[in-house]
């Protein structure tokens, strides 16, 4: 190996290094100040806004910040409200269709038991009673051990539960310290963002400040596109399962619908949140077609969606459909359910620092190191 070529190598483990301890760092420095982080985000938001109120209102500092937070507030809470009232509306419709469906469901599970399980347990217990005395203990202890084994499955669950809900009720009072501190941050960012950029700007050098520019501008775009592209994707959901409820002419098809689509929010299971329940009790209560036809629904929604996901993505946002399809893949296999919206999240970051000229001058400071720019006046 040359020397320049050990530089080389040199250079390029620096510059790992140095990405895996920036990255350590802004994980730690996000972990102990969040609430100003999600603060900046939003003020950054909502700060055409601001401009617009201070610029072309002529509002004070003090009170176009002021009004930036009510409406930010105001549109969270509409936000809030709407999922509040459509869960409501859902519990409502359940509830006046649960007595009825507890019933129906009681006579199948009666009829099933004595057409399929009654025979089969009276030829089990034919069969157990001509074991010889051994053979007998030998069944009643594996019996014995499958139900603990189960019983035990079961308590698991049942303690995971328990801890998931103590662990939302005891995150809520910080949940609420912190919007406190959020809320208040978003309205001392906007007052004195002026006074922040002219400090920042005169401390940070040029070439950077152009850099982070641009970089916030392709991320404003492409948070929109990612947005745009979740909002594609809900509607072609929603539109498969209408047709679908429609074909198996199932009552209330487009609320139905419109709800399934909704749930695509949910991280990973999505429309399996509604359609997978709503066909094992469809099968448990003897309606074999339509919950055979609900899980096919399902997975023609899940197959339509990862067909479609990698280019709906690309396409809003301007990202290669290979480079999506191996984050999605490489995310999920490195962090599972998370690693769906972080692997694409990085793929980002590490698009726009390609477009904006970083990943150009790390591969140039690797291969040749820095390059001093000669002055005008000595070329």
């Amino acid at each position: 190996m040359t020397k320049e070529q050990a530089f080389v190598v040199a250079r390029a483990v620096g510059v790992f290094i140095a990405a895996i301890v920036a990255l350590l760092v802004s994980a730690y420095l996000f972990r102990i100040s969040y609430p100003f982080v999600i603060a900046a985000f939003i003020a950054w938001l909502f700060s055409p806004l601001l401009k617009v109120l201070k610029i072309k209102f002529k509002f004070p500092s003090t009170l176009a910040s002021l009004t930036t937070v009510l409406i930010g507030i105001s549109v969270l809470g509409g936000i809030i409200t709407g999922i509040t009232f459509l869960i409501i509306y859902i519990v409502q419709q359940i509830s006046d269709q649960l007595p009825g469906w507890i019933e129906q469901g009681a006579m199948q599970l009666q009829q099933m038991f004595n057409q399929l399980i009654l025979p089969i347990w009276q030829e089990m217990n034919w069969f157990i009673h001509n074991l010889s005395g051994e053979q007998q203990q030998t069944l009643q202890q594996g019996i014995t051990e499958l139900g603990n084994q189960v019983g035990s499955i079961l308590g698991n669950f049942a303690q995971s539960i328990a801890n998931g809900m103590t662990n939302i009720v005891s995150g809520i009072p910080v949940f609420l310290f912190a919007l406190i501190f959020v809320i208040l941050a978003v309205y001392f960012i906007g007052k004195d963002i002026g006074t922040m950029k002219a400090s920042l700007q005169s401390r940070i050098p040029v070439g950077i400040q152009t850099k982070f520019v641009l970089f916030t501008e392709q991320v404003k775009t492409r948070v929109w596109g990612f947005i745009r592209a979740q909002l594609i994707l809900m509607t072609i959901t929603t539109v498969i399962v209408l047709i679908g409820l429609l074909v198996l002419d199932v009552e209330y098809a487009i609320t139905l619908a419109l709800i399934t689509g909704l749930a695509e929010i949910l991280p990973y299971l999505g429309t399996g949140t509604i359609l997978i329940p709503w066909g094992i009790y469809s099968l448990v209560t003897g309606d074999i077609f339509l919950g055979i036809s609900l899980l096919v629904l399902y997975v023609v929604v899940v197959i339509v969606r990862q067909s479609l996901e990698p280019k709906v993505l690309s396409v809003s946002m301007n990202l290669n459909t290979l480079a999506v399809l191996f984050s999605l893949f490489v995310g999920f296999q490195v962090l599972g359910v998370i690693g769906l919206f972080l692997g694409p999240a990085l793929l980002v970051v590490l698009t726009i620092l390609k477009d904006i000229g970083v990943i150009t001058e790390v591969e140039q400071f690797i291969r040749h190191g820095f390059i001093e720019e000669t002055p005008p006046d000595k070329k």
